[in-house]
């Protein structure tokens, strides 16, 4: 498995789980983590990873305690965070034991009702953004048809609480990576359980594989749990976090980061701009201090994709401005009229010549020209195109911090490799 770099080893859930508050509290390690509180009368689990966790979870998890799970909480219904349920539902099964009550918000049943109708879509989609993993040669990493669906759901912003052993819950509605998002605090513990509203690193804010996401949002869930004054929190990626110091700089700068985008991509759009003028701008303009920062490492989300999210939350899909792109003709058609005015070899020997001023950017534009524009498959200029291109996003590839946009990278290399060798075989 290829991980971009070291903070995604702790994002995948690969370091020691902990055991705090007085013993009470556990954090389980995994993609993602479990929050698990125990009380006089039993378990409450917040969140279960992706189902390949199952065996891992419920081992470490009785290994500490053999209390019933009476209630088990979803931060949202993405994969990694509702489907490890088959080891827990076994053992309850078997012993006789009271099904727990499974909580989660209305628009998580939304969710799973969206992920059954686009099933070998999101199936597709899953292989993209986790190619490096080796997830492309595998089966499905889940079923949608496969859920265990909530008994208890949130309704709208209205919070829900419930009492058990000497402890109480509250559960909050925020909307930030997702619109079906909640977060628990229990006060006798001074621990919020957050999911993927804070993930110890920037923000899975613009995913480009996935639909809106809502940094303002998440800048005010930011703020609302730092109020809380926790002692612990629980990520939904990464080890725990512990001291009410080190909590508030975790919210803090995650909900400034925020705020910072939202605002300035805002600014920019009351000033007439379109988005390749707010995009460059923003780029220039990132604080040292977010970029430094321990909490906002850019290896899943990144600062480029919120830009992105901002920008689509208040605009359309016609983002440049020019009407040529209103109703743009077939990429393959402009790049055979291109080579209608200069050879492929010029365009070729031009790529070259960025590639070799480290402009690989502006490079791929111009192999992407020879491409798209040459029919014929024994062409050796085509051949030569390919190779430099996908040589170009190898190396981009190695120096992206992004997961996420270094597996888009990669496994478009991966594909251009594979074209390569149908077309010499031919």
């Amino acid at each position: 498995m290829r991980i971009t770099n070291k903070g995604m080893m702790d994002w995948f859930g690969m370091f020691p789980s902990s055991t705090f508050a007085d013993g009470q509290c556990h954090l389980i390690a995994g993609m993602a983590n479990t929050g698990v509180i125990e009380t006089e009368e039993g378990l409450v689990l917040f969140d279960l990873p992706m189902k390949q966790y199952g065996k891992r979870l419920f081992r470490e998890i009785r290994e500490i305690t053999n209390k019933r799970v009476k209630y088990i909480i979803y931060s949202h219904g993405h994969f990694d965070h509702c489907f490890a349920y088959e080891p827990f539902i076994k053992e309850i099964t078997e012993s006789g034991w009271e099904m727990p009550q499974v909580i989660a918000h209305e628009n998580c049943i939304k969710r799973f009702e969206k992920y059954r109708m686009l099933d070998k879509y999101h199936e597709w989609l899953n292989k993209q953004q986790f190619a490096s993993m080796g997830i492309g040669r595998q089966k499905a990493l889940v079923s949608a048809h496969n859920t265990l669906n909530p008994t208890i759901i949130m309704k709208g912003d209205d919070p829900y609480t419930f009492k058990l052993g000497e402890c109480s819950f509250e559960l909050y509605h925020d909307i930030g990576e997702t619109d079906d998002s909640i977060w628990l605090w229990v006060p006798e513990k001074k621990l919020i359980c957050a999911g993927d509203l804070f993930v110890s690193s920037f923000p899975n804010v613009g995913n480009p594989y996935k639909v809106q996401r809502y940094p303002k949002d998440w800048a005010i869930a930011m703020e609302k749990m730092m109020a809380k004054n926790a002692e612990y929190l629980v990520p939904g990626h990464g080890p725990l976090i512990e001291g009410i110091d080190r909590v508030k700089e975790a919210f803090s700068i995650t909900a400034d980061a925020m705020r910072f985008v939202h605002y300035e991509v805002v600014k920019r759009m009351n000033e007439g701009k379109w988005f390749e003028q707010i995009y460059h701008e923003m780029l220039e303009i990132y604080p040292d201090k977010f970029k430094n920062h321990h909490f906002l490492r850019e290896m899943y989300g990144c600062y480029r994709f919120a830009i992105h999210a901002t920008y689509r939350l208040y605009h359309g899909w016609y983002n440049s401005g020019n009407p040529t792109n209103l109703f743009p003709a077939k990429s393959k058609d402009i790049a055979k009229e291109f080579l209608k005015i200069n050879s492929e070899e010029k365009y070729l020997e031009h790529a070259k010549s960025l590639y070799n001023e480290d402009k690989l950017q502006l490079a791929l534009h111009i192999l992407d020209v020879i491409i798209n524009g040459i029919d014929n498959n024994e062409n050796n200029i085509l051949l030569e195109a390919l190779r430099l291109k996908a040589r170009i996003l190898k190396l981009q590839s190695k120096t992206e911090p992004s997961f996420i946009a270094a597996n888009i990278i990669d496994n478009a290399a991966y594909q251009i490799k594979s074209n390569i060798k149908k077309i010499e075989k031919n």
